[in-house]
This record gives C-alpha cells, sequence and structure tokens, in this order.
C-alpha cells in the first residue's frame, strides 16, 4: 500500500479573501470557517495532511450544506462566477456526479471532461493536459486517476487548487470524510468508538483513507479479510504501527472483528482486480467474510452499516442487509453530495492565487 510520504503536497494558504456579498455566503462562509492553527484548505489530496481540526471544520461546514440540500430550490450564489473541472480517468457515477451536483448547488460552473473524448486518447500527457486545462484560469481540479499519486503529481504543476477523487490504490479523501460525516451523525462521537472494516484492503483506497482519518477522530479501528488481500506485513492477530495506523487491529476470524462493534464498514471485491488469483473464487469469499443478518447481529444493536459502493450484492453483503434498517447506504450518497460542497466552498471561496 502506498505510503502518505509517497504521494503528500504540503498545502499553503491561499490569499485574496474578497469576502462574503450576500447574506447566504455570509453563513456559509461561517460555518466554513477556517482553522485557526492549520492554514486554508489549498488542495484535498489525502486525509494524512489533514489535521483533525481541518476535518472537523469540513464537517462542520456539511452539516450547513445538508440543510441548502433540503430546500425546494437547492440553489445559493456562494461559487457563483467560479469554474471547477471534473477530469475522471477511471470510470464513476457517485464520486463525479456528486462533485457535479455539489458544485452547480453552490452556484458554480461545472464542466466535466471526458477523457476518451478528449486529446488523451491522442497519446496528451497528464501533465500537457493540466496545463490546458489551468490556461482556462479554472478555480478547481476535481482529478480522478488510476495511478496513485497522480493529483499529487498534478498540484505540483500548477496553481489552481487540485481535489483528489481517487488515486489508484492510495487515497480516496472525500469518500473517507462522508463516511466520517455520516458516522458522527449516528454515532455522535467517533471518540473511543470500535469501528470495523471488513473485505478488500490490499486494494482499497477507501480503506486506506478511512482507516487514516478514523484513527485520526480517536476511534478503534479493526480489520479482517482473506489474508492475501492485506498489504504486507499485516499479519492477522497483531496491532499495526504504521504512522498515523498505529494501534489498528488484523483480527483472525470476523466474528472478533464484528463482535460490540460501534460500526461496520463492508468493501466492494475488486473483481477487476483479482486476475491475481487472491480468492479461489466468489462463493467462498461470501461464505466466510460476507456480511449478512446473522453477522452484522454481532454488532451493537442498531450499528451503522457503510459501504463505498457500489455493492455486490451477495457477495461482500446480502441483499436484506444491503437494504436493510442498518443499511445508511443512501445516506452515504446524499452526505457525498453535503460534504463535495464543503470541501468546494472551502477551496474555491477565497479566490485564486
Amino acid at each position: 500500500m502506498t505510503t502518505s510520504r509517497e504521494v503528500r503536497e504540503t498545502q499553503a494558504p491561499v490569499n485574496g479573501n474578497t469576502g462574503p456579498e450576500t447574506a447566504e455566503t455570509a453563513r456559509l462562509e461561517s460555518a466554513a470557517a477556517e482553522p485557526v492553527t492549520d492554514g486554508q484548505l489549498r488542495n484535498l489530496l489525502d486525509i494524512d495532511s489533514l489535521s483533525r481540526q481541518q476535518i472537523d471544520t469540513l464537517l462542520d461546514s456539511a452539516e450547513g450544506m445538508l440543510e441548502v440540500l433540503g430546500r425546494d430550490v437547492k440553489k445559493t450564489p456562494a461559487l457563483r462566477g467560479k469554474t471547477i473541472i471534473t477530469v475522471f480517468y477511471e470510470n464513476s457515477t457517485r464520486t463525479r456526479i456528486s462533485f457535479e451536483e455539489a458544485g452547480k448547488v453552490l452556484g458554480a460552473d461545472v464542466i466535466n471532461v471526458s477523457v476518451s473524448a478528449s486529446s488523451v486518447s491522442k497519446g496528451e500527457s497528464l501533465y500537457n493536459t493540466a496545463l490546458t486545462l489551468q490556461a482556462m484560469q479554472v478555480d478547481a481540479l476535481v482529478i480522478r486517476h488510476p495511478h496513485s499519486g497522480a493529483p499529487h503529481f498534478v498540484a505540483r504543476h500548477v496553481s489552481a487548487p487540485v481535489v483528489n477523487a481517487g488515486d489508484g490504490m492510495h487515497a480516496h479523501p472525500t469518500q473517507t470524510l462522508l463516511d466520517l460525516f455520516t458516522l458522527r451523525q449516528k454515532l455522535g462521537t467517533l471518540e473511543g468508538k470500535k469501528v470495523a472494516i471488513v473485505g478488500d484492503v490490499l486494494y482499497s483506497r477507501v480503506a486506506r483513507s478511512d482507516i487514516l482519518g478514523l484513527v485520526k477522530m480517536g476511534a478503534d479501528v479493526v480489520l479482517c479479510g482473506p489474508p492475501t488481500l492485506m498489504p504486507a506485513g499485516w499479519s492477522p492477530g497483531e496491532t499495526l504501527s504504521e504512522v498515523g495506523m498505529e494501534g489498528v487491529l488484523v483480527a483472525e476470524r470476523l466474528e472478533e472483528a464484528l463482535e460490540d462493534s460501534d460500526a461496520v464498514m463492508t468493501l466492494r471485491i475488486q473483481q477487476e482486480r483479482q486476475d491475481a488469483g487472491h480468492l479461489p473464487d466468489l462463493r467462498e469469499y461470501s461464505n466466510l467474510y460476507g456480511i449478512n443478518r446473522k453477522r452484522l447481529a454481532l454488532a451493537k444493536k442498531g450499528a451503522p452499516l457503510l459501504h463505498p459502493g457500489p455493492m455486490n450484492e451477495g457477495v461482500e453483503i446480502s441483499s436484506d442487509v444491503a437494504h436493510g434498517a442498518q443499511s445508511v447506504v443512501e445516506e452515504q450518497v446524499r452526505n457525498g453530495v453535503a460534504v463535495r460542497m464543503a470541501v468546494l466552498y472551502a477551496i474555491c471561496s477565497r479566490g485564486r492565487d
């Protein structure tokens, strides 16, 4: 699993705070007030580059954004005149659409670049694509890329703020923020809460980011999955000592991970990445690690069940549980728009460097 030191981009303050022009913008600006000690959010490239205070600030801001989404008219002028470009080198439904909706609700102009129909298909490099987009005087670039570190590379070569919408097996920071937001809604606080993460940890950028975010917010994280789908050195029965993941337990048995958990997160089995033969077959995985009603009952009563999507029902999660009372999957999707509104507002509202 790629380490944060290999891909981290140092954040720097953004100058040019122009101040709110409407009462609505003033209210949102108050909700997204920047941390006193950490400086303003410049890019959002990974979770480990955020402080706990910055995470709390973004989640508090998302509360206000969720209220906006609950209105009959879902529109604010907060980012009027701003231009946001999304560039997805991998297929996506939830993340791409939620960024688009988030930008439009805030009043920004959102342009979605189709990689298959762009100059990338003619051989244009990521570097030249980034420079081309920057030349259009954009206010933020949202990038998803199959290679770890690609958004960090772009952030080093453009002046526009960059948001990582998922890079390889490395990070998915906005997914983690929406997961933290959803858990905070359900549990009140993450401090001291036991959160079980079950499934394909090796290939999951969501898992890596969520582990870092949960530990930073004071949760007790327990992992469980096939040993072949755990990063090298993460052996069952051991406690991790890696930076940012101190105290995370790799459970030997699924029952150990689920027992008395305050929340359960199951990860998608990425069938497109199973060519290496990590699993004999999906049926065996489901029998050993699939979350069903009986296994979910080992967690605390009413423990929320999360899934980053898309779900493989009948593989990592049974259909009755996926759509049951404890499932918060649909809430995660709704909260994802609110959280991405908070991120875009924090990055774009102060003006361009």
